[in-house]
C-alpha cells in the first residue's frame, strides 16, 4: 500500500501545485484574501484567526502554482464523538480547479495521521453534484448526518439567500475503502492513455456496479450552482424536493451513497 504522503505527493504533482503549512503573516493574509475571493469580502476569516489557528497546531495549508497562491485548507481539532479533524473550509481559485482541492484533502490526510488523528469531517451542500462527487467518490468519505439549514441564511456570494442545508461525512484516514477510492483517482491520473482526464462527475467508472434495483433514488441537478444564480426560485423549490427526500431517509436510518450523479438511500 502506498503511503498516505506519498499518495498526496502524487495527487500534487498531478495537478502541478506545491502545498505546504501556512507560517508567515503573509500566507494568513494570502488565505483570508482567497477565502473572500470566493466568498464575498467579509464572509471569510480574518488573517489574525487563520493565524491563531495555525498557532494552535491546527491544519492551515496552502497550494501554489508558479508563486501564487490557488489554494486554501484550514481545519480544527475536534473531539465530539471521537477525536478528529473538523475541515472547516476549503477554497480553489476557479482557474485552478481540477485535482487542487483533492490534493488539498490528501495534504491534510496525511498530516493528521501523522500526528495519530484518524478520521477528518467535514460538511457540504448536498445539492453540489461536483462536492459530492470529490467527497464521496474520490476521496471515499462517507455520509454520517444531515444537517437542514445548518450556518442559517449565510448572503455570501455562492449562497445568496438559499438554506444553507448539509451533510456531514466522515472520513476514515486509514481505512480500506478510503485508500482504494484514492488509489483508483491517482491510477487513472497517471495511466498512459488515459487522457489524463477523469470522468464526469457522477459518472461509473466500472469500479463499482451501475445496476441498483432497491433504495430511494434522488438525482441531482447537473449544475446546482448555476440553477441557483439564474434562477433562484426553481433552485428554492429544489432543494425544498430534496428535503421530502433527505429528511424521512435520516429519521429511517438509511445510509447513503453517491452513484452515477445522484444519491441512493438504502
Amino acid at each position: 500500500m502506498t503511503s498516505a504522503r506519498e499518495q498526496a505527493d502524487a495527487a500534487a504533482r498531478d495537478c502541478g501545485v506545491g502545498i505546504r503549512p501556512a507560517r508567515a503573516l503573509k500566507d494568513f493574509a494570502e488565505i483570508s484574501r482567497l477565502l473572500d475571493e470566493t466568498w464575498g469580502r467579509g464572509a471569510g476569516a480574518d488573517p489574525s484567526f487563520v493565524q491563531a489557528i495555525a498557532h494552535a497546531g491546527n491544519t492551515v495549508l496552502l497550494a501554489e502554482r508558479e508563486g501564487a497562491t490557488v489554494g486554501a485548507l484550514v481545519g480544527v481539532l475536534g473531539w465530539d464523538g471521537g477525536l478528529h479533524v473538523h475541515s472547516h473550509v476549503t477554497a480553489v481559485t476557479p482557474a485552478a480547479r481540477g485535482g487542487v482541492g483533492f490534493a488539498l484533502k490528501l495534504a491534510q490526510r496525511a498530516l493528521a495521521l501523522d500526528h495519530d488523528v484518524r478520521e477528518v469531517r467535514w460538511t457540504f451542500d448536498p445539492l453540489i453534484r461536483r462536492n459530492a462527487h470529490l467527497n464521496l467518490e474520490k476521496l471515499g468519505a462517507t455520509v454520517r448526518a444531515y444537517l437542514p439549514d445548518f450556518y442559517g441564511r449565510l448572503d455570501d456570494s455562492i449562497s445568496g439567500a438559499d438554506a444553507s442545508d448539509r451533510f456531514e461525512v466522515s472520513w476514515q484516514l486509514d481505512s480500506p475503502g478510503v485508500d482504494s477510492a484514492i488509489s483508483r483517482v491517482l491510477a487513472r491520473a497517471s495511466s498512459p492513455g488515459a487522457g489524463e482526464k477523469e470522468p464526469a462527475p457522477g459518472a461509473n467508472t466500472g469500479a463499482e456496479p451501475a445496476a441498483h434495483d432497491h433504495g430511494i433514488r434522488f438525482e441531482l441537478h447537473e449544475d446546482f450552482e448555476t440553477l441557483r444564480w439564474n434562477n433562484p426560485d426553481a433552485a428554492a423549490e429544489f432543494r425544498e424536493a430534496s428535503r421530502a427526500v433527505f429528511v424521512p431517509a435520516f429519521e429511517e436510518g438509511l445510509s447513503v451513497e453517491f452513484v452515477n450523479g445522484g444519491y441512493l438511500f438504502t
